[in-house]
């Protein structure tokens, strides 16, 4: 068996926190465009099915709201971009042009909802490493290093990284930021370039290719200056010649700046053959950028970013998720919901291309000695004196979300719990799309009611305390009832379940309210070889009943005792009793 380039040894394993929200795949940006969020979702289904979630916790993070991102992008840029839409795209003409929305980053639906979930998986992340919950976070629907203040650009409307990094400084006195994309990492260093706490480093293409930033003079300002580092590369760069540079620069950056945490976008557009991409590198080279910024153990933001050959972008994530955990993965792919994508020769790792490399040693070494000079003239380590810590980005949501009235030290609701769950199917089973966009019927087929799941996915629902999913004082929750057939050991996860007809078994004494999940949600790997009950509830809306009227030709079913406590059973028995009595009386008078 054969294993992936760029794999450590497990005495570095570190905990990680992995964030995906099954919604993601959905969101299109029109015909022809580039970027596809469709391959979050073939990463995601990789990862499943080399079993790496076993190793980490799973969770789908909460959709971060105006407020958060307000924290960086203007009130009007943020506003805009909720209410604008396909439907309404001629109210806002004079907008689009002010906020750079037309074109490369064009107005598609549900747009704002897209930057919910980027959003919200990177500030989640920087909330659990700030709490030393976690030593790696990974989002891969993050990443997005072109959008600015109040402008979109490059595919990018909020900037995810921004957001985060200014959450890791409320308890980091320093944040490094490296960016291993193709293009510039242009709008993290304009947001951080007259600041010292946020050293940024950007290897990238130079020279006319987008955005046309990064030049090796662009330094920084002010307090910030020499906090910009900038390494212009041309095209063809391979992965030896890639090691001679990343490795000696960030060697220098680390002894220099002495980060207290570090976030690393991943752009998978660095990679050979990427559709916009003009470098040559395989998984193997951009993988040990990751093995190598890991290797610090320093607490770590993964991000992802560009990449348009999008069998190869879930390649290259699912191999950092691996190497993220110092797991070895074997290079024949197991198979997937989108195994026809990596065809002909169905391997994980891929080979260099015969283009040229025109970045000489000359010019390499050159541009190595500039950059040492300059972080040579950094005057010292800085620091930040003591003052308040705000509250975490994601407490201020959960406070909005919560009822006015709600006791702090009360225990959870149920329906409440049932919120942060994912259902077993969100994460196994999903529709494929072409890279055209179009339904790929092969895998769009409905899965039969009893199946195994091929990405035997663990949902342990186990009790949740405040930190687990950032409520400050809620205590720890109940244990939940059994809703569906399904038995958690560590080594197999068999579901039984009707996918066209999901039983949701809500308590009757609970209420129920039409409130978003934007609670983060866990799903912890089970640790033991016992059965672990879980709920897949969903809460249900004002305008629904908690029970479905039956049909008038199905006689209704009676609840099994086991799937109710014993007031619910009593109090239907009695009800029962009353009706009962009810129509003797009738029959009798």
């Amino acid at each position: 068996m054969t294993t992936t380039p760029g794999t450590i040894g497990p005495h570095s394993r570190r905990k990680v926190s992995y964030y995906y929200d099954y919604d993601v795949g959905n969101y299109y940006y029109g015909q022809g465009h580039p970027m596809k969020p469709h391959r979050i979702r073939m990463a995601h289904n990789l990862v499943l099915n080399y079993g790496l979630y076993r190793k980490m916790e799973v969770y789908r993070p909460h959709k971060a709201v105006a407020d958060e991102m307000t924290r960086f992008h203007s009130d009007e840029y943020v506003k805009f971009i909720q209410n604008v839409g396909p439907d309404n795209i001629m109210e806002f003409n004079k907008q689009m042009q002010r906020f750079n929305v037309g074109e490369d980053c064009p107005v598609f639906e549900g747009v704002y909802e897209f930057c919910q979930i980027s959003a919200g998986g990177s500030l989640a992340g920087a909330v659990k490493l700030n709490r030393k919950l976690t030593d790696i976070a990974i989002n891969w629907a993050g990443g997005l290093h072109h959008a600015k203040k109040s402008e979109a650009s490059g595919f990018c409307y909020i900037n995810d990284i921004v957001l985060a990094i200014l959450e890791l400084l409320k308890y980091h006195q320093r944040v490094l930021y490296v960016d291993i994309d193709v293009h510039h990492g242009d709008g993290v260093e304009e947001a951080f370039y007259t600041t010292d706490r946020v050293m940024t480093v950007s290897f990238h293409k130079f020279g006319e290719y987008f955005p046309g930033t990064g030049d090796l003079r662009d330094i920084g300002a002010g307090r910030g200056k020499y906090y910009a580092v900038n390494f212009p590369l041309r095209d063809g760069i391979d992965d030896d010649t890639y090691e001679t540079i990343f490795k000696p620069v960030m060697t220098k950056v680390i002894e220099t700046y002495q980060p207290n945490a570090i976030v690393l976008q991943c752009g998978a557009d660095s990679l050979t053959g990427d559709r916009l991409g003009c470098f040559n590198l395989t998984l193997k080279g951009h993988g040990k950028c990751v093995e190598f910024i890991k290797s610090l153990n320093l607490p770590l933001l993964l991000l992802g970013g560009g990449g348009y050959t999008i069998r190869n972008v879930a390649r290259a994530w699912t191999n950092e998720t691996a190497i993220a955990l110092s797991q070895e993965i074997s290079n024949e792919l197991p198979y997937n919901d989108y195994f026809e994508y990596y065809g002909p020769d169905f391997k994980l790792n891929i080979s260099p291309s015969n283009m040229p490399n025109q970045n000489s040693s000359e010019y390499l070494d050159k541009i190595k000695i500039k950059l040492f000079d300059n972080l040579r003239m950094l005057p010292h380590v800085p620091g930040v004196q003591m003052q308040a810590i705000p509250d975490d980005i994601m407490d201020v949501d959960r406070a909005a979300d919560e009822d006015k009235d709600s006791d702090p030290n009360k225990r959870i609701s149920q329906v409440k719990r049932d919120r942060r769950i994912v259902d077993e199917r969100e994460l196994s089973d999903s529709e494929d799309e072409d890279g055209d966009g179009r339904r790929n019927q092969s895998n769009g087929k409905q899965s039969s009611n009893k199946r195994k799941a091929t990405s035997e996915t663990i949902y342990a629902g186990t009790a949740l305390n405040g930190t687990d999913v950032c409520v400050p004082s809620a205590p720890t929750a109940a244990t939940t009832s059994v809703s569906q057939d399904v038995k958690i050991t560590e080594s197999t996860t068999t579901v039984s379940s009707d996918n066209d007809k999901a039983t949701e078994n809500i308590s009757l004494n609970e209420t129920t309210k039409s409130v978003q999940p934007s609670e983060e949600e866990i799903i912890p790997t089970a640790t033991s070889e016992e059965a672990i009950p879980i709920t897949t509830a969903t809460a249900v809306t004002e305008n629904q009943s908690p029970i479905a009227a039956p049909d008038e030709n199905v006689p209704a079913q009676e609840a099994p005792i086991e799937a109710m406590n014993t007031s619910e059973y009593v109090f239907l028995k009695f009800s029962s009793t009353i009706e009962e009595l009810i129509l003797f009386l009738l029959r009798t008078s």
